[in-house]
């Protein structure tokens, strides 16, 4: 594969020169998707010469080492000279640790003096290759001189993309603010994955001929990788699905199925609309298979199912841990089982658990991890105070943690962390569903805690609306609710809950000055997995703007999970019911997070609808203690003597609005 040029960008040496079309033109790494960047492949097995003269070999270099990292350089790419001292200090630092570094040049004009020049200056760290044919850049499917490849000790590409983000074009900085190949290393060799796996890497770019692969896909080469990375996690022994996909013969068994569900985008589990092509996803957790990924799956399904060279098979991953988070730091269950009906439905269980801590904690992992996951629809989880407890005690507290279908696990950015206080006091509400058999659960809870007290405390709030009506067999019905801004706020990411009606759901931005962005879309809801959508980058979010929250719901019978088409359908707890909320998680900007031993309280929605819980158009007693306890008899005695104008026990909207200003006050 000879190389044809290598292209130096004019705007190393000479002015700008402003183009018709719109171009940025400074320039750094942007994050991609992994998928479509070659991650999850396996390396081809390139021989190549160092600079002594000494042949290596990808497949023996993967098998030596713990991981292999190929630095694409050029001594005359301005780009790559400013990155070489932060290449020679990397491979200091890990080769130590069982790295292997292995810098390569593809520009066949570069001076050997200078090359020879840049091997004396890595030492013993790495080995300078002079590709001089394109070989090596070409088979890995690097782009440019920057570029970066992690390889594990399977020969699997798990990271592709830039050092780091401190040189691009047009720019740099006196110290990175992103360290990727750094940060992909410590995961590497801590059996992770990178947070970020792949970006474009800004250097000279790399014009090599490539020609179309006719390499065969298999089990072992290809296949087993993919399912490894998107589908394991659950799909194992002692995972939550139904059947293991961790070797060849599960995989073929279930074939016709895997082929279905992808096809119809209903596995791996990932609803929110697609990001635009070639474009980075915006959630963290993107489930979701890529183009490239789903195109390689299906043509194998389809095609002959070949298994391949068992000696490129990935080492299998392994689970330290019954827990997805590792090990927990501390850990807290049910004190006894509760018994779950064989039939039926049930009201909700709260159950309190007593923490003991002698002292504040900063939370930054969390699993809730029900014993019997067959029956548990959700899992909320509140910080309660001292006294008694009732269903009641949740009101104006919004969730500490949760379990909902494919949404159990937790972990918080650095710098993030929730408050776990001195003495507190865990109140588990319980959804069951029975499933035709008598069972039992007895629901965990582990926390790791973070290292340090973190910069941002993070809260949850949610966007309700409990006063619809959903008419017989409507087919498209649409309910909205909002938030406004209260101070300037960090969203981590938000979760859609509605029950089997729901259809679609769509988060929305409205800012001050009249402009909307649509957040987050899920064109198609589905009840079965209710995921948190995680921000890659967290957002900010400015006073004064509203998050409206709006989803469509199916009352119609060609709804097959619709339990009634005939009845009109409002707020309500059971699957039956349904419900209309919207929860984002944050944290307020200029809020020093404390070791208070406070619950965290959500802000009182005063609106009538959301004091009117069960949605009867009238404000009871009972209503109005549940969100403003401080009232006690007295003062409600007061109240409906001055207010409940027409002497029938309850507030009417009109009568509740009148009071609305001193419940504020309270």
């Amino acid at each position: 594969m000879p190389l044809k040029r290598c292209a130096l960008l004019l705007l190393f040496f000479t002015p700008i020169v402003v183009a018709q079309e719109e171009t940025a033109i400074r320039q750094g790494p942007v994050v991609v998707r992994g998928g479509d960047h070659g991650v999850g492949r396996i390396a081809t097995d390139v021989r190549f010469q160092d600079l002594a003269g000494e042949s290596l070999q990808i497949s023996q270099l993967t098998k030596d080492h713990r991981a292999v990292v190929i630095a694409m350089t050029s001594t005359s790419c301005p780009l790559s000279k400013k990155y070489l001292p932060s290449l020679i200090e990397l491979a200091q630092t890990f080769s130590s640790r069982g790295v292997k570094f292995v810098v390569a040049n593809s520009v066949s004009a570069d001076d050997m003096d200078d090359m020879q020049k840049s091997q004396s200056a890595f030492g013993r760290n790495a080995v300078y290759v002079f590709d001089q044919l394109g070989t090596l850049a070409g088979d890995l499917g690097a782009e440019t001189t920057t570029d970066v490849f992690v390889l594990n000790n399977s020969r699997t590409v798990v990271y592709h993309g830039a050092i780091d983000d401190q040189y691009g074009f047009g720019y740099s900085l006196g110290s990175p603010r992103n360290t990727y190949l750094s940060d992909a290393l410590h995961a590497v060799l801590d059996n992770r994955a990178p947070a970020v796996e792949a970006t474009k890497a800004p250097g000279c770019e790399l014009v090599i001929d490539r020609k179309p692969t006719t390499q065969q896909i298999t089990y072992h080469g290809r296949i087993s990788r993919l399912i490894q990375r998107n589908c394991v996690e659950c799909h194992r022994d002692g995972g939550v699905a139904p059947f293991a996909l961790d070797t060849f013969k599960d995989v073929v068994s279930h074939a016709p199925m895997i082929r279905e569900v992808v096809r119809r985008g209903i596995m791996p589990p990932w609803f929110a609309a697609p990001a635009k092509e070639n474009h980075a996803s915006r959630w963290a957790n993107d489930r979701s298979l890529t183009k490239t990924e789903k195109s390689d799956l299906l043509a194998w399904i389809e095609g002959d199912q070949a298994e391949g060279e068992g000696s490129e098979a990935p080492k299998k991953r392994e689970y330290s841990s019954e827990w997805l988070i590792g090990d927990p730091d501390a850990e807290f269950s049910f004190p006894i089982s509760q018994r779950i009906n064989a039939t039926g439905t049930m009201p909700y269980k709260y159950i309190i658990v007593d923490t003991d801590l002698t002292e504040d904690k900063w939370v930054q992992e969390i699993e809730v991890k029900p014993s019997d996951s067959s029956v548990v629809h959700h899992v909320l989880v509140f910080v309660v105070p001292p006294g008694p407890v009732t269903r009641r005690s949740t009101n104006g507290i919004d969730y500490w943690a949760a379990y909902v279908p494919g949404n159990g696990v937790k972990a918080y950015p650095v710098g993030f962390a929730r408050l776990l206080p001195k003495g507190a006091r865990l109140l588990f509400q319980m959804h069951y569903t029975p499933n035709g058999t008598a069972t039992k659960d007895r629901t965990r809870i582990g926390l790791k805690f973070a290292k340090q007290p973190p910069k941002h405390k993070v809260k949850t709030v949610s966007i309700v609306n409990n006063r619809f009506r959903i008419p017989p067999g409507a087919a498209n019905h649409k309910v909205e609710a909002s938030l406004r801004v209260p101070a300037e706020m960090i969203v981590l990411g938000l979760l859609s809950h509605s029950h089997l009606r729901g259809k679609s759901a769509r988060y929305e931005l409205a800012k001050s000055v009249g402009e909307s962005e649509i957040l987050l879309d899920i064109p198609r809801y589905d009840f079965n997995w209710q995921l948190y959508y995680e921000y890659a980058k967290p957002r900010v979010f400015q006073r004064g703007e509203t998050i409206r929250y709006t989803a469509w719901y199916d009352n119609s019978e060609s709804n097959p999970a619709n339990p009634d088409p005939s009845k009109t359908v409002r707020w309500g707890s059971q699957t039956y019911d349904e419900m209309h909320i919207g929860y984002i998680e944050y944290a307020l900007v200029d809020e020093q997070p404390d070791s208070s031993s406070k619950p965290e309280t959500a802000a009182v929605d005063f609106s009538f609808a959301a004091f009117d819980a069960n949605g009867d158009g009238e404000v009871s007693r009972e209503e109005i203690s549940a969100k403003v306890p401080r009232i006690g008899e007295r003062l409600q005695n007061v109240i409906f003597g001055r207010f409940d104008t027409d002497g029938n026990g309850t507030l009417s909207e009109a009568e509740y609005n009148r009071l609305q200003p001193l419940l504020r006050q309270r």
